[in-house]
């Protein structure tokens, strides 16, 4: 043993002893050492797959050991090796290891010791005959795989240990840590499971496509594309359709690229108030959904990765393979790790072979980013069936920034999704990519084009009329809903609720209160709020579902619901069922117009009786009526909006009750005492009362149609 040996003297006593070997994690390599008094038939590289704390592995004194030194070659290593050893010195872990032959484990250095070497341990592995328990399959970085130590308390689940010392039959007894066998196992990936993740968006393809949209939100783009455009194929000899979403967020590195690839990684201790994407499946859920390839294009300032997740490619696998090509960026200039550049080769021929993208192809979507530009493109193919077409279908809009016949994607069906009292058959946020997107956002920022020209945002709060926004507290939160009625949702008969969570929208149209219980009570009655502080517990639990289309079933969400429906029945009661229906006048107009500067994004209110259709599609700052600047700060909405207190009574406490009933008493005297006189003045038979109503209504009707 070299335990009683300084490292300093054991690099004079074994340096004829050496082997060079390649320390590489998740595929990318962190340094080539040299391995001092090596085993016979020790590898040349060590795949590090697991890393846990260094008291866990008490039987380490028992094994025999190595010194692995750094080579002094390349100073991008360098600093990779020395990163790599201060963190496991920092935090007193063990490097895991595996090969065919050989378990080994890279220990800390000491405190106060250099980076320059450190120790090893190893010892031969079991054959897999020798093992009962835990047989299964894997590999590195490019097919998905979570190695797990039986010393290691956080061990991926579904991993399997060998106990050797168990009993044939009864139950197990309790195996001492030092006589498991170390032999690593793998979480075996079968391709199906690909289409298993497309059935979180089995019911609305949308869901998937939002993945996308707040995926790009995340990453501070402020540009998003998306369009269906045919290409021609190799694969199958012809043009097929292609999803593309193109955003000019920051991009992702190799690192991120793999974690948003990989299935499964750790949720976040707190729930981020600016961070959409919480779950880690959004990308693999909704690409699967949308079709079964798909080819994600990502660059950030100093790198450009390149990953294939797909079906057809891994069609007859026994396990899932997904590759990955990343490069090294420095300005126009792309250079390959060449280390890695059979792997390199493998990964980019299987990208050619199983997709339409060749090395042409994929240098012109590069030649869409900037000079200095980042952001991520996502290509999907083999789009989803719908008999002999599609599940969507697209549609060209008028070049030259019409706003007569804009493109849109559309579900092929039509189908409305179903709410309790919901009798409508006209939601085109439903079946409209364009419709669903222009409210996808509570404060929309982001720019959107759906199949070439922009979604113009229609932020649902500043659209309302008679607007009132209700103050509360639902278990001990505040909470604030604003209800108002709007003109397009009453043509439609639509009514309802729209739920935010991270500003983003969960829900659409529910229905609430007396809504439930009658198709056409509240109709055009809309609400908007915002409930990320509600869903969201202490502990960093959200009560949202993981496709981002639902809320849980709880008691905080069983008492939102019952909040929204008392609140709703209060203002149809008091500012809807009142109101006197006569004819010409059964437009809701906004109670504020609102205009979206296409440079700085800011929402600038209208003048009062100015004509929004008179504006450009592309309106700025400097246009009519605004007549400002961008740097002007945003306009908040008008004192008109009404804040009603808790209280159910209609009037303040600081007027007197008795002068209230004095005034009621009033008006109740001079209303009849008017009706009185209509009466006596306009006396109709009942003929001309029949034909009064009939042209009433024709009036009504064809100021419907007008509006």
């Amino acid at each position: 043993m070299m335990g009683d040996l300084g490292v300093e003297d054991e690099l004079s006593f074994k340096d004829r002893f050496k082997q060079y070997v390649m320390v590489k994690k998740d595929g990318k390599i962190i340094c080539s050492t040299q391995c001092l008094n090596p085993p016979v038939n020790m590898p040349s590289i060590w795949n590090i797959t697991d890393i846990v704390r260094q008291e866990k592995l008490d039987f380490l004194s028992g094994l025999s050991r190595c010194l692995l030194r750094r080579s002094p070659e390349n100073s991008h290593q360098e600093k990779e090796w020395d990163a790599f050893l201060g963190f496991l010195q920092k935090y007193k872990k063990v490097a895991i290891g595996k090969h065919e032959r050989f378990q080994f484990f890279i220990l800390p250095p000491k405190e106060g010791s250099s980076f320059n070497c450190t120790f090893a341990c190893y010892r031969e592995r079991r054959k897999p005959s020798e093992c009962p328990v835990g047989k299964a399959s894997g590999s590195t970085s490019h097919v998905i795989e979570d190695a797990c130590s039986p010393c290691n308390e956080e061990a991926v689940i579904g991993a399997q240990t060998c106990d050797l010392s168990a009993k044939a039959s009864g139950r197990p007894e309790k195996t001492n840590v030092q006589n498991i066998s170390l032999e690593s196992n793998f979480v075996h990936a079968n391709p199906s499971y690909l289409k298993t993740l497309g059935h979180t968006h089995s019911g609305w393809s949308f869901g998937a496509i939002a993945e996308f949209v707040d995926n790009s939100r995340d990453a501070k783009a402020t540009k998003l594309e998306i369009s269906i455009d045919m290409i021609f194929s190799r694969v199958v000899g012809r043009e097929i359709p292609m999803l593309c979403i193109i955003d000019d967020g920051c991009g992702m590195n190799h690192q991120e690229m793999l974690q948003m690839v990989s299935f499964g990684h750790k949720q976040p201790d707190a729930d981020d108030p600016n961070r959409i994407g919480r779950f880690g499946i959004g990308f693999k859920t909704g690409a699967m959904k949308l079709g079964k390839d798909a080819l994600v294009l990502t660059q950030t300032t100093n790198s450009r990765s390149i990953a294939f997740l797909s079906q057809t490619l891994n069609e007859g696998n026994d396990n899932l393979e997904i590759p990955i090509v990343s490069y090294y960026r420095y300005g126009q200039f792309m250079e390959l790790d060449k280390q890695n550049e059979t792997l390199f080769k493998h990964n980019l021929k299987a990208i050619k072979e199983f997709s339409p993208f060749d090395k042409y192809f994929i240098g012109q979507k590069v030649g869409l980013f900037s000079k200095d530009g980042t952001g991520t493109h996502i290509y999907i193919w083999n789009l989803d069936e719908w008999g002999p077409n599609y599940s969507l279908q697209w549609e060209s809009g008028i070049t030259g920034g019409s706003s007569f016949h804009q493109g849109d994607i559309l579900i092929r069906s039509r189908r409305v999704r179903a709410r309790p009292g919901q009798m409508t058959q006209m939601v085109p946020l439903d079946y409209s990519l364009r419709s669903y997107l222009e409210v996808i956002f509570l404060d929309p920022r982001i720019k959107i084009y759906v199949q070439g020209s922009q979604v113009k945002s229609r932020p649902l709060a500043r659209s309302l009329n008679r607007t009132v926004v209700e103050n509360g507290t639902i278990m001990g939160k505040l909470v604030q809903l604003t209800l108002g009625c709007n003109q397009l949702e009453w043509e439609e008969a639509n009514c309802g609720i729209f739920l935010y969570w991270h500003g983003r929208l969960i829900e659409a149209y529910k229905r609430v209160g007396s809504m439930m219980h009658n198709g056409d009570r509240g109709r055009g009655v809309i609400g908007v709020i915002d409930v990320t502080n509600l869903m969201a517990e202490d502990n960093g639990h959200v009560w949202v579902h993981n496709n981002k289309q639902g809320f849980q079933d709880c008691e905080v969400y069983a008492e939102l619901e019952k909040w929204l429906g008392e609140r709703s029945d209060k203002y149809l009661d008091e500012h809807v069922d009142k109101v006197e229906l006569k004819a010409g006048s059964g437009v809701y107009k906004p109670d504020n117009e609102w205009v979206q500067c296409d440079k700085c994004r800011k929402w600038r209110m209208l003048s009062h009786g100015f004509n929004s259709k008179t504006l450009p599609l592309q309106w700025f700052c400097y246009m009519k009526p605004f007549n400002g600047e961008c740097e002007v700060s945003e306009q908040e909405v008008e004192p008109g909006v009404i804040t009603i207190s808790s209280k159910r009574l209609g009037y303040s406490s600081t007027e007197d009750p008795e002068e209230i009933k004095c005034k009621l008493s009033r008006q109740a005297v001079g209303t009849s005492k008017n009706m009185g006189e209509n009466d006596s003045s306009h006396t109709m038979d009942d003929d001309q009362a029949k034909n009064s109503s009939a042209q009433t209504r024709k009036r009504l009707r064809r100021s419907c149609r007008k509006s």
